[in-house]
């Protein structure tokens, strides 16, 4: 890598050349696939914008030039221009770099980006307090066009559109969300309409046909309508306009040279700037660009072709619960499925292919999602919401309001509860069932295998009211125990015991059992995080003088744990506890077996707690 090799910050691409950079771009890339095939990560995004963010940084001056990315999947290139190269091999593992954006990694990271959305309205504060310092510095949003269906990001664009706040936002289109344009001609016009001869002409003309006697103000308007049409011919920039954008492109994002000519020209404009940037997810590796999806986030492959090092047949939680609700479906022609961008990721592929009439991916857009979820369950369809836990908390207004308020027959699908591993605190689904619990009307159901996570979905579907189930990332159970069935609001005593009682929740039933294999404690499964067994659970607190442990994926404060000590508030025995949970903090990043060990939730932590409370 004879140029990769001698770059350490973005000044030093500063002395290169434009064949230089292009060059560079292949070393990058080459090493973003070498490294990612050994650790996983989100490999397509990232190779898509190699050559936009050379860019960038060639002709802005970062970190006083603040580049915000959104989200952070397309940060690896960024990560690897900004002095994080020799950590590289350490992406997403326990202490190593983040796998998104995060200020306290770099200065160069401008925002914290896990979520997508957020970038715009971030850099719309940052223009702001830019401005009051009086500096002169860029700020850039680099947005994909698959978080345009945020409503966070259309009102930032309203917003910054109407502040004339000069921010340039470059919109990153790799096909997800905006439809394809004309490519060569567009990209050469938009280059020549941003140089500042063209601009000078054009500044010019405005005063000297609003002079004209009479008909000034005609004409202008007139060639201010030919020129939007003509735009229209070339780009989809109607909207940022009539929004107060300026609006460029499309460039070709893997042409260096074209980028480099746009925004060192855009770099003396003032904002807000839309630059509309043509790019191709996967782009430099075949396996990749053939099947971006699956190369949105892998594990480890082999870099030859693709394939996976580890070849996992096993079935999740989430493949059993598009299985299931399918079935479902077919007996009701009145269940619908809805999610939020993440059709494949939820399971619902089977669903979507077999009732696309029924099937609604709304995009980046989890309120919408739930409060259209709501109309369709208050006038007789049967909605189910599958989102992952830590996206179903940009709808929670929607689900009080529209939901709960109403006592609508929603049906949540929340995968990806609890720790989820390596994609760290911004995905970690763990206030799902604190931000759950205080919701009026809510039935909150959590399975401890897949038996159950079934027999769940069935039996919401007869509940005549909002219903949640929650369940983790990965696979199930192999071998579940067995179950009789449902009763609502009822636990279901696993062991019998009288030292102590674990309460326990989810699949960590399975890791208390295996951790008091020898010994006589007893375990409840809760089953329900609302209604909450009241009476089971001061039986068992009794039985056992005091003694017990809750065991639970979530966050300790205001979690199952939270509810079983508001209902023994009054008990008449005095009692010796432990909560083991998520603490009142943000968890790193690492594999799931790491973070539970470091939480105390595997076998050994909960030894060790036992021995705490006998």
């Amino acid at each position: 890598m004879d140029i990769l090799s001698r770059i350490s910050l973005p000044k030093d691409l500063k002395n290169l050349s434009v064949s230089d950079l292009q060059d560079l771009a292949k070393e990058i890339r080459s090493f973003i696939l070498k490294e990612v095939s050994q650790t996983g990560g989100h490999l397509a995004s990232s190779l898509g914008v190699v050559e936009l963010t050379i860019a960038l940084h060639y002709v802005f001056n970062t970190p006083s030039d603040k580049i915000l990315w959104d989200v952070g999947h397309q940060s690896y290139a960024h990560k690897i221009l900004t002095g994080r190269k020799d950590q590289f091999s350490t992406l997403r593992q326990l202490g190593g770099l983040h796998p998104f954006i995060n200020p306290k990694e770099s200065p160069y990271d401008s925002f914290v980006s896990g979520h997508a959305g957020n970038a715009i309205s971030a850099a719309s504060g940052l223009c702001e307090a830019i401005k009051k310092a009086g500096s002169k510095n860029k700020v850039i949003a680099v947005v994909g066009d698959g978080s345009l269906s945020s409503g966070l990001a259309l009102e930032a664009l309203n917003f910054v559109g109407e502040k004339k706040q000069d921010l340039i936002v470059v919109l990153n289109d790799n096909k997800v969300f905006i439809s394809k344009t004309v490519g060569a001609i567009a990209d050469y016009l938009s280059r020549v309409m941003t140089s500042k001869k063209v601009r000078d002409i054009k500044e010019g003309i405005k005063p000297t046909l609003k002079g004209l006697p009479l008909v000034g103000e005609r004409l202008f308007r007139i060639a201010k309508l030919i020129e939007g049409n003509l735009k229209g011919i070339v780009a989809p920039a109607i909207l940022f306009e009539e929004l107060g954008f300026r609006c460029i492109g499309p460039i070709d994002g893997h042409n260096i040279a074209h980028l480099v000519e746009a925004f060192e020209n855009i770099s003396r404009m003032k904002g807000p700037l839309l630059v509309h940037v043509l790019t191709q997810k996967g782009y430099g590796y075949t396996p990749a660009l053939r099947d971006p999806e699956h190369f949105h986030g892998v594990g480890e492959f082999h870099l030859e072709n693709g394939e996976a090092k580890v070849t996992d047949n096993n079935p999740t939680y989430s493949h059993v619960f598009g299985d299931v609700l399918t079935d479902l479906a077919e007996r009701d022609p009145k269940i619908v499925a809805i999610t939020a961008a993440m059709t494949a990721g939820t399971g619902l592929k089977p669903f979507a292919k077999k009732f696309p009439d029924r099937f609604f991916d709304v995009g980046i857009a989890e309120g919408h999602a739930v409060t259209m979820a709501a109309g369709m369950a208050m006038n007789g369809l049967r909605p189910v919401v599958a989102i992952y836990s830590t996206f179903l908390q940009r709808g929670y207004d929607e689900i009080i309001h529209d939901v709960a308020l109403q006592n609508a027959p929603v049906i949540f699908a929340i995968d990806r509860a609890g720790i989820v591993g390596p994609d760290g605190a911004t995905h970690h689904g763990i206030f799902d069932i604190a931000f759950l619990r205080s919701i009026p009307n809510i039935t909150l159901m959590i399975p401890r295998d897949q038996i159950m996570l079934a027999q769940m979905l069935d039996r919401a579907f007869k509940m005549h009211g909002p219903v949640a189930i929650r369940y983790p990332r990965g696979n199930v159970v192999p071998q579940p125990l067995k179950y009789t069935g449902l009763k609502k609001g009822r636990a279901e005593v696993l062991k019998k015991g009288s030292k102590a009682v674990i309460f326990c929740i989810g699949p960590l039933c399975y890791t208390a059992l295996e951790a008091t294999d020898m010994m006589d404690m007893a375990i409840v499964d809760l089953v329900y995080a609302k209604p909450i067994d009241s009476a089971t659970i001061r039986a068992m607190v009794k039985e056992s003088r005091g003694r017990f442990l809750v065991l639970e994926d979530g966050s300790a404060k205001g979690g199952v744990g939270s509810a079983i000590l508001e209902i023994l508030h009054d008990i008449d025995i005095p009692i010796r506890f432990k909560l083991l949970g998520v603490p009142d903090r943000f968890i790193e990043h690492g594999s799931t077996d790491q973070l539970k060990k470091m939480l105390g939730l595997d076998i050994d932590g909960i030894k060790k707690a036992i021995r705490q409370i006998i």
